[in-house]
């Protein structure tokens, strides 16, 4: 049985920044587990520009984004093995996983990196009423479809659902030559970024319907027509407001879940708030030596801060790796809590002897607020206050703390990040 310092599960953006970055912090033997033929993950599907503006200070398309990393993997001559399943990973961080060469076979690692992405919601989770004809597709199929098999799934969409796949997608369907007649939304806002609504709506004159969702679909063999309807404030359909559209394809954008099958079978503690696990600020999770980062840990906007956040996975393995015996903290961690109007903050403890100088806590609102601010609590003391004019759910929020802050409050119990209207 092999054994080797850093075993990362996942070859895409985070599993190769994390791989690059644990490299680059002086360990010798790092290898990726990759289920897919390519490395790269979603991003080998978009084939859209946006990508890179914070990484690379330039708009790159997704392959291309990728390409930077794949690059520097081969350039630092990290191993990695494609078409690769992992099937479980012990307490021990004993991997087992198979292809097609080797059959079933088992790795030793000293840390493992948790960076398999996420996945997104199905239809089944939707309970809308219809049969199950053909022309049903998650966002992500489709974009897959087009860009990648060279298959246009439809010719008249409609699309439920607004996250960024969604929007993406009724670009893209339309560029084809399909004619996407709406994109609806459960709730009273957009679950994308603006620019998404912007450059993919807007400028395409597909009509966005906030607070409406699909109530029937029409067809027995293929997808013929859908129904949709308002809702009220609790997410009911309101009689009288039904609209029926004559269509041959529905796409669904209704979030993603991250992949964290592997993480609950080795027993990693997950957040309810953000189905990832619960992670220190060192991006460990409960299991001492076992680490998370991008979206398996949770959904982030963009690609740059998936790098970032698993480049600071790979430094964090790489130290604990060099001083396995002396890593544990030898303190209890300060508490970091989600306040009002705050659905959930990265990470969930602070231990500051292990921070880095800068520590960026990332959250996100639990609806749209406007002129308001962003209130970072130290126990029950209000350390910092910063306005924000708009501030949203689809878009990831961020706030630096540093450790010389904290140094300065040794009884720190809790940080709690509140939204508030003074």
């Amino acid at each position: 049985m092999k054994s080797y310092d850093i075993v990362i599960i996942g070859g895409g953006p985070a599993g190769l920044a994390a791989a690059i970055s644990a490299k680059e912090s002086g360990i010798g033997s790092v290898l990726i587990l990759e289920r897919d033929r390519e490395l790269g993950g979603i991003l080998n599907q978009c084939i859209h520009n946006g990508f890179g503006l914070h990484t690379f200070k330039e708009e790159l398309t997704g392959p291309e984004y990728a390409e930077r990393f794949i690059s520097r993997v081969k350039e630092l001559k990290i191993e990695y093995r494609l078409n690769t399943m992992v099937i479980n990973i012990s307490h021990g961080k004993l991997v087992t996983a198979m292809n097609r060469e080797e059959g079933l076979f088992e790795l030793q690692a000293r840390a493992v990196i948790l960076a398999m992405g996420c996945r997104e919601r199905p239809r089944g989770a939707l309970n809308i009423p219809g049969y199950r004809p053909a022309g049903i597709y998650s966002a992500g199929t489709a974009q897959r479809l087009v860009n990648m098999e060279g298959i246009l799934p439809g010719r008249e969409v409609v699309i439920l659902g607004s996250g960024d796949i969604g929007l993406i997608m009724a670009r893209r369907m339309t560029l084809e030559g399909a004619r996407v007649q709406v994109v609806a939304e459960l709730m009273p806002y957009s679950g994308g970024l603006k620019r998404n609504i912007v450059q993919c709506l807007d400028d395409y004159d597909i009509p966005l319907k906030l607070s409406h969702t699909v109530i029937d679909i029409k067809g027995k063999e293929r997808v013929e027509g859908v129904t949709l309807a308002e809702v009220d404030e609790q997410g009911k359909p309101i009689p009288g407001t039904e609209e029926d559209y004559a269509c041959d394809t529905l796409l669904l954008s209704v979030g993603l879940i991250p992949e964290n099958e592997l993480s609950k079978g080795m027993g990693v503690e997950l957040n309810p708030a953000t189905s990832g696990p619960r992670v220190n600020e060192s991006l460990e999770t409960v299991l001492e030596g076992v680490f998370a980062c991008g979206n398996v840990l949770h959904v982030h906007d963009l690609v740059d801060f998936v790098s970032e956040e698993a480049a600071a996975a790979g430094r964090h393995a790489a130290a604990y790796v060099k001083n396995t015996d002396g890593w544990k903290a030898k303190s209890g961690g300060i508490w970091l809590e989600p306040g009002a109007g705050v659905r959930y903050t990265v990470p969930q403890t602070i231990y500051t002897a292990r921070m880095e100088e800068k520590l960026p806590l990332r959250f996100r609102v639990d609806r749209v607020y406007q002129n308001c601010y962003v209130s970072v609590y130290f126990d029950d003391k209000r350390m910092f206050h910063r306005r924000r004019r708009i501030a949203a759910p689809g878009e990831m929020e961020e706030f630096v703390l540093e450790r010389e802050t904290l140094l300065h409050y040794p009884n720190l119990k809790r940080i709690t990040i509140r939204i508030e209207r003074e």
